[in-house]
């Protein structure tokens, strides 16, 4: 058997339109790389070119008329609730902002041959996040690498010949056929600059900075074209900024490049070599494919092709799941802003949904892999934009609710801007945005176990707790309810046949609630604070509705039995517990476990899982329902129906939730930590019998690595992160070795096997 580990996706010809580009990033800059021979195209973004500045767009007509759609949706008067709501609880305007392109580097290259290119290979190495294209036209090897360098603030291209003086283009940086920026400047004999404004009232300013540092030939500048004659190499350095972060974009830009010019083209990939694969190597998947030993020498869109087919490929899987993890290391950095709706890589100026923060699953899709993935920091930029959404959340909960803490509703921007976004019943008066993000700074102190950085947060658990404190309202039976509230973004059916979407008391409203609650009264009794927010914490926990089973026997999405209008609706909510949740257990919960299984059996036979982030949710649904085979199938109808062939997710367009749902979804298959306990291969499909997976991390401070042969576990190992107890379900008798020797005080019930663990130990666990 052959061991697979896939670490690029190559090509036989260059990329004909945006979703055959390459993508590269560092968080802040990213470049989409065509491989053009006679003619380069980079599209260009910057995590911060964003249209228009902050704005406060609470609704002051939303809390004189809160009781009275109170009141309307208590009587089923839904048209008329319904009403008034687009009217008085939507934001004015309307709209957030939106996310935009940086612009092109587009080159324009000379050959001396006029014979036909051959040889032509375009790649992207994603274990060292470099792009590049290699042919040979005449007697001459032309080779060029493009990658954004974390360390040095640059997106580096080189070009390289193995002949002498053969390299000449002309450059030029242009942003939507140049009517969207104001002017592009010589800065000195190597450099030209491009300035713009992002536009709308307090829109930010950008600098795009291009510098050509070359080895042999001349360098000129000519108008706006930056012109390489005659060179034996050239290495180009993009590098821009806004006044989002800088004072002046424009000497900062220009400064980096200029710093990134002083250091030799060897020592600027080796920096970024040993800053990238520091993320990339931490994990490392391998699968093996018998049948498909070769595939690696196939080119990914043909492999892609094949699947769409309906052939099998697990190493394109593995591929697949490496790429995920590949986007999130260059669009979510420590310092750079999320990944918004596309990562960074967007070359619309007026993309599909703005290409902003999506909140009721999209954003926090992107980051389920962070964790148990191995990048805990890329994790970091999305804590800072909760934390830039307080202030203007205190806002919204005050004006709009009369409550206190903060709240967001189902989108947010560059500003952390959290009144509701559009006229969209379905979706925009859903009240529970931040409380879900939040759950992802509890995440990824349940991951680290660190004591400072739960501190540091805890705050903002609580005052995101606090606006539901005052919000909930209370039923006649006395039970605690969100009214308004929508179930993203589905719509329900009345017996009488009237739809409606506002609803009092969703599913997921409680499910997430619970989480929150839990999450805050746990993290205050780990720090010893609040012990009476604790006991209030867990009182309105106890009064939640419980989630309900209905009569087709699947989870109820609302407190009332409804009948969907759209039966195979791609969001799933209501199965928020189950995951990303971690109260539906297959052990712990069965009969919910069972409603879940029915749910999704029932949204998939209705078309359900249509969009890509969709799929991707599905899989990890059932691999925390341990069904490893249907898993399987939808990551195998991930690839075959909703992935573009640069590997992109295709919702369609283009949405990168999938991508990262997709890797997170491989995951749940083979390692999973949410009930308590550490499960190995919970969730192994027949069709990766061998395999191996290194560096996955586990709540608790675990780093875990797995192998097995034939379906069937041959060793885990657990590297221990705190001293702490360790337990792990195991369906077979297992042998806990420390340093070689056998582990006495293991202790062994009902398929769990626990013992206590000492920081810095590793244990080797093996079938007896």
């Amino acid at each position: 058997m052959t061991q697979i580990e896939e670490t690029r996706l190559w090509y036989k010809e260059p990329a004909s339109n945006w979703e055959e580009a390459l993508p590269v990033g560092n968080g802040k800059l990213g470049g989409m790389v065509f491989g053009g021979i006679r003619r380069e195209r980079i599209a260009l973004n910057e995590d911060s070119v964003w249209y228009g500045g902050p704005r406060d767009r609470n609704n002051p007509d939303a809390l004189p008329h809160l009781p009275k759609i109170r009141e309307l949706l208590r009587e089923g008067r839904l048209h008329e609730a319904h009403d008034l709501s687009a009217m008085a609880l939507s934001g004015v305007p309307e709209t957030q902002r939106h996310y935009m392109p940086l612009g092109d580097l587009e080159l324009n290259i000379r050959y001396d041959s006029k014979e036909e290119v051959r040889d032509y290979v375009r790649a992207l190495d994603i274990t060292n996040g470099i792009a590049s294209v290699t042919f040979t036209k005449g007697e001459v090897h032309f080779a060029r690498e493009t990658f954004a360098s974390f360390p040095d603030e640059a997106l580096v291209t080189r070009f390289s010949a193995d002949k002498p003086g053969s390299i000449s283009f002309t450059a030029r940086l242009l942003r939507g056929s140049n009517r969207y920026y104001d002017e592009l400047v010589k800065a000195d004999e190597n450099t030209i600059v491009m300035r713009g404004m992002c536009g709308g009232s307090g829109g930010s300013d950008f600098r795009t900075s291009l510098r050509a540092v070359a080895d042999g030939g001349f360098v000129s500048i000519i108008g706006e074209h930056l012109i390489v004659e005659g060179a034996n190499s050239v290495t180009l350095l993009l590098t821009a900024a806004t006044s989002f972060r800088h004072a002046d974009p424009e000497a900062y830009a220009v400064d980096a490049g200029v710093r990134a010019g002083l250091i030799s083209y060897d020592e600027l990939k080796s920096r970024h070599i040993q800053d990238f694969t520091s993320l990339s190597k931490r994990v490392q998947l391998r699968l093996t494919d018998a049948a498909h030993s070769n595939a690696a020498d196939v080119p990914t869109n043909e492999r892609l092709k094949l699947v769409q087919e309906g052939s099998a490929d697990v190493g394109l899987m593995a591929l697949y799941y490496q790429f995920g993890r590949y986007l999130l290391i260059s669009s979510s950095r420590p310092g750079s802003l999320p990944a918004n709706l596309q990562g960074i890589w967007n070359e619309k100026m007026l993309p599909p949904w703005d290409s902003k923060y999506t909140i009721n699953i999209n954003t926090q899709m992107n980051y389920w892999p962070a964790e148990a993935g191995n990048l805990a920091e890329c994790h970091e930029p999305l804590f800072d934009l909760i934390e830039r959404m307080r202030a203007p959340g205190r806002i919204t909960a005050r004006a709009m609710y009369d409550c206190g803490g903060f709240v967001a509703h189902h989108n947010t921007d560059i500003w952390g801007d959290t009144a509701p976004q559009d006229i969209y019943l379905p979706a925009s008066y859903w009240t529970l945005g931040a409380a879900w993000l939040c759950l992802h700074m509890w995440e990824h102190y349940e991951y680290g176990l660190n004591d400072a950085f739960l501190e540091q947060i805890y705050p903002t658990l609580k005052e995101s707790a606090q606006f539901f404190v005052d919000f909930l309202t209370e039923t006649e039976d006395g039970l605690l309810v969100l009214n308004p509230s929508v179930s993203p973004e589905n719509t329900y059916l009345l017996p009488n046949g009237q739809s409606g979407t506002l609803c009092i008391g969703a599913s997921m409203d409680s499910q997430i609630l619970y989480e929150l609650f839990t999450a805050c009264a746990e993290a205050a009794k780990k720090l010893g604070i609040d012990s009476s927010e604790q006991e209030l914490w867990h009182n309105m926990r106890a009064r939640l509705p419980e989630p309900a089973i209905g009569k087709h026997g699947q989870i109820q999405e609302w407190m009332e039995d409804y009948e969907e209008a759209e039966p195979g609706h791609r969001h799933i909510s209501h199965l928020f517990a189950l995951h990303p949740g971690k109260r539906f257990t297959v052990r712990g919960t069965p009969e919910w476990a069972n409603a879940a299984r029915v749910t999704l059996d029932q949204r998939l036979a209705s078309g359900g899982g249509h969009t890509g982030w969709s799929r991707a949710w599905i899989i990890n649904f059932w691999a925390r329902l341990e069904d490893g085979e249907k898993a399987y199938a939808n990551v195998q109808d991930l690839l075959s129906h909703s992935t573009l062939p640069n590997l992109f997710d295709n919702h369609p367009p283009f949405q990168i939730d999938g991508n990262f749902g997709g890797a997170a979804g491989i995951t749940e298959m083979l390692l999973q930590c949410h009930a308590g306990s550490l499960h190995v291969l919970p969730a192994l499909p027949d069709a990766w019998p061998h395999g191996e997976v290194t560096g996955l991390r586990a709540r608790g401070g675990f780093e875990v690595d797995i192998r097995w042969s034939n379906g069937l576990l041959v060793e885990a190992r657990l590297r221990a992160g705190a001293a702490n107890s360790c337990v792990v379900q195991s369906s077979i008798p297992l042998i806990v070795r420390e340093d070689g020797r056998e582990v006495k005080d293991v202790f062994s019930k009902d398929g769990l096997v626990s013992w206590t663990v000492s920081a810095g130990s590793e244990y080797v666990l093996s079938p007896k």
